[in-house]
């Protein structure tokens, strides 16, 4: 196959382009286009004339749709090609705390039912609503199904006006059926992640409804198959959320995105497949694996990367490392909540859930759901 003579270098395929990427109003995105081609061509973008620099052509285009296709024509030669890219209004300078592996605060509620009057009575839950009500955080948590001597279906419906009233900053969603065997999902095909993520939505909607349910999870370990994600997303998770690694000695956690999709993605941060019609998120940091100390000079770190700090800024933490009776038990669990959630708050970042942020419409748009919008 011949490599095509016109070329798209930004955005590409797939890119979600937010107000970090040019000029925004309440009515369009404008942003500046490139594509390559051979020098001395007249070359336009969405019908715009590019001016050229070394065979890099260049044009203001504006997004002011939540889907836009973008064209380039090389008068000269009579190539084009299009692209499909996506504006999201509202997605760049906002946070959430989400948290992976959650099962044993669903057991602790469960064994203690009939002397806990509120979810809160337990301590795990009740220290996340201490951050939400001084900051005002968004908590999204990541289920197990089962753990030692209990499941989901054990817990009880009790507390379900208490959910809901308690939707607009706690959400749930499916991660795994339980926690080993690690990387459970790396190999598997459509029915067994099709049906795990059945068996705990299932639970979330009758003990919690569907008001504490969203379209993002994280799945365990952040690995699996395409057949996988398509499960994931037939079952309304059109967001799906891992670290991208690449070009280190670090998993992946990547889904089953390419290495040149994971680099495209580790510096974009958010990058949606159009063949698949799933949008991927990179969390910011992985709280659990740096001290305290370290937390805020990490973080700081983006801003001397080329693409700036993260336009939406997930901080990843797991369950496990709070309680005294695990053996890689963290103390200062709480403090690197704390200090995770105030950076944000110094650097003028406000908490948003990741799925309102990513599926949020321009003003002049009509709502539409994320299977309308073709996401």
């Amino acid at each position: 196959m011949n490599t095509p003579t016109l070329q798209f270098l930004h955005p590409v395929d797939g890119d979600m382009l937010h107000a970090r990427d040019g000029v925004m109003t309440d009515t369009f995105l404008e942003i500046r286009a490139q594509v390559s081609a051979p020098t001395g061509h007249l070359v336009t973008l969405n019908d715009e004339t590019a001016t050229e620099q070394d065979g890099i052509y260049s044009a203001t285009v504006r997004l002011t749709d939540s889907t836009n296709e973008l064209i380039a024509v090389d008068t000269t030669s009579g190539d084009s090609q299009s692209i499909t890219v996506f504006w999201l209004p509202d997605f760049a300078g906002h946070y959430r705390l989400s948290i992976d592996d959650n099962i044993w605060f669903l057991r602790d509620i469960y064994q203690y039912q009939a002397s806990y009057n509120s979810l809160f009575d337990n301590l795990f839950l009740g220290f996340l609503k201490q951050v939400h009500d001084e900051y005002g955080t968004k908590v999204h948590l990541n289920l197990f199904y089962e753990t030692d001597g209990f499941n989901l279906s054990q817990f009880p419906d009790k507390y379900r006006p208490e959910w809901e009233q308690n939707a607009d900053w706690l959400r749930l969603s499916f991660h795994a059926r339980g926690e080993f065997p690690d990387m459970p999902y790396r190999t598997a095909g459509y029915a067994q992640v099709k049906q795990d993520c059945d068996l705990v939505m299932a639970e979330i909607r009758r003990f919690a409804g569907e008001a504490v349910m969203g379209p993002v999870t994280t799945i365990h370990w952040g690995e699996a198959t395409v057949e996988g994600s398509r499960a994931l997303r037939d079952a309304g998770y059109w967001g799906q959320l891992g670290y991208f690694n690449v070009d280190e000695d670090l998993p992946a956690v990547s889904y089953y995105l390419s290495v040149e999709q994971r680099r495209h993605l580790k510096k974009r941060f958010v990058w949606r497949d159009n063949r698949e019609g799933i949008a991927f998120v990179r969390s910011s940091i992985v709280l659990d694996k740096k001290d305290v100390p370290d937390i805020v000079p990490f973080l700081d770190h983006y801003a001397s990367q080329p693409s700036g700090l993260p336009p939406y800024v997930d901080f990843l933490v797991h369950e496990q490392y709070y309680y005294p009776f695990y053996e890689a038990y963290q103390p200062d669990y709480r403090d690197r909540i704390l200090t995770a959630v105030r950076w944000a708050t110094d650097r003028g970042y406000t908490p948003a859930f990741l799925g309102d942020a990513l599926f949020a419409k321009p003003r002049t748009e009509t709502p539409k759901s994320p299977e309308e919008q073709g996401c």
